[in-house]
């Protein structure tokens, strides 16, 4: 006889064995145990990290700091210096040995009275303080917002042909980064080119609108190499410089041709590129413009840039009825300068840089020039050119000079430096320390620019930190 299982007996749903209602205690007591743990530990945080108590009667907190993006003109009312006080500052630094054979000028110009005169009639070379006269005869006679334009045109079996407009900033960078400020591209010149449907076979390039030798006389090839100057012509990218983002770059002797290999490189055409001359009446396939005058001054001027000085005088020239050469651009800046009211008779300019020894400027005519930028007649159109002056350990060519732990005017000195060897000059303007502006020409000759720096420096330095009202 089978034996009998016994049934086997399960409770009804929901109901739980006394088993599993032990291990629900166990469970919940660990719980517990955890949460009283971690609260305890929160609440010690809390009260070890609270804020300590705010004393009675403390202020409440002040509102958040804000800038006030006004700027605040120069007081006219400003305590005026005196000529005895300008004297007086001057005196030791302006007799260092460093300086050599050492002229000047120093003047207030919202009087127009010369505080401080040294030799200041006597024509000396100026080196790049020569820009200033070029600077401010093109913006006193040409549109501030003019710009270039230089095309590409068709020409015969698919040629593609650059033009020279006689803009130097145009630029074969690729990338957002470029030297000069807002330059025409060569890489959008080609995307136009080729969004025009056009089949480039050939790039060749023109350069019209230049006459004269591309070399100044008293120039010194070398200084292609040395990165100083370019053969001048009317078509030229990143002003001749071999590396497009480097100041000091060594600068290619065939600007041209290196502007329109630029084109056929960008284009992906691998031909020969050759110089011709552009047909009449060839229709445009693309173009681009440079950056406005203004703008353009400023790059010459804060970077000292002997190209662009040279073609923006060019470009004074074309513009009045003048030659397109670099004699013509000297031609149209003395003419400038002298129906401003300048007087210009014993300026000899050879170019328009400063890069000749053969220059020579009276340091009061640069101090004159620098002057009308503040006070004047022709401060409208002139005042611009405060903002293309480098500042003082700052920006441009006097970012590392006047050290503020060495010397005053760090900040507060604003101007155009000029070197060439055994020539040093400094022209511009300062804020002395009792609210007046000075304009101010220095130039200094027969020394290491080396040693005739950090003297020059002090002398500008000297007149920030005068009332010089003795």
């Amino acid at each position: 006889m089978a034996s009998r299982i016994p049934p086997t007996v399960i409770p009804p749903t929901g109901e739980p064995t006394r088993k599993s209602r032990k291990g629900l205690r166990i469970t919940l007591i660990l719980l517990l145990v955890a949460l009283l743990a971690g609260g305890g530990t929160a609440g010690w945080w809390f009260y070890t990290q609270r804020p300590d108590p705010v004393p009675d009667g403390t202020p409440a907190q002040p509102a958040g700091v804000t800038v006030d993006q006004v700027i605040t003109a120069v007081s006219e009312t400003a305590p005026a210096p005196t000529a005895a006080g300008v004297r007086a500052v001057l005196s030791k630094p302006s007799r260092a040995d460093a300086l050599g054979e050492f002229t000047g000028q120093v003047t207030d110009p919202l009087t127009g009275k010369v505080l401080w005169s040294r030799d200041a009639d006597e024509a000396r070379t100026p080196a790049s303080n020569a820009k200033i006269l070029t600077a401010a005869a093109v913006l006193m006679t040409l549109p501030h917002d003019k710009r270039i334009t230089t095309n590409v045109v068709l020409g015969d079996d698919g040629q593609a042909i650059l033009v020279g407009a006689g803009d130097p900033t145009l630029t074969s960078g690729d990338g957002e980064q470029t030297f000069y400020s807002d330059p025409g591209r060569i890489s959008d010149l080609a995307t136009q080119i080729k969004r025009s449907g056009v089949e480039v076979t050939s790039v060749a390039f023109a350069t019209p609108g230049f006459t004269g030798p591309s070399m100044v006389r008293t120039w010194d090839r070398r200084d292609i190499e040395g990165g100083d100057i370019t053969p001048l012509t009317s078509l030229m990218v990143d002003a001749g410089r071999r590396d497009p983002l480097d100041e000091y770059s060594p600068r290619t002797d065939q600007p041209a041709e290196e502007a329109g290999r630029a084109l056929a490189d960008a284009l992906g055409v691998h031909s020969p590129v050759t110089e011709v001359d552009a047909p009449a009446g060839a229709r445009p396939i693309a173009s681009v413009k440079s950056a406005p005058l203004s703008v353009r001054v400023g790059d010459m001027m804060r970077f000292s840039d002997n190209v662009l000085a040279e073609m923006l005088g060019v470009e004074l020239a074309a513009a009045t009825g003048g030659e397109a050469s670099t004699s013509g651009g000297v031609d149209a800046v003395l003419k400038a300068l002298r129906t401003a009211g300048f007087d210009v008779d014993d300026v000899k300019l050879s170019d328009l840089s400063g890069l000749s020894y053969a220059d020579k400027v009276p340091a009061g005519v640069l101090d004159a020039v620098m002057g009308a930028t503040v006070g004047g007649d022709n401060s409208p159109k002139l005042r611009s050119l405060l903002d293309t002056l480098p500042v003082a350990h700052g920006t441009g060519t006097l970012a590392d000079r006047f050290d503020p732990d060495e010397m005053p005017g760090a900040g507060w000195v604003r101007a155009k430096t000029g070197t060439l060897t055994g020539v040093t000059s400094l022209t511009g303007i300062v804020q002395t320390v009792d609210g007046r502006v000075l304009s101010f020409a220095l130039m200094s000759g027969g020394t290491s620019p080396a040693d005739a720096r950090p003297a020059i420096d002090t002398v500008a330095g000297a007149l920030r930190e005068c009332g010089c009202r003795s």
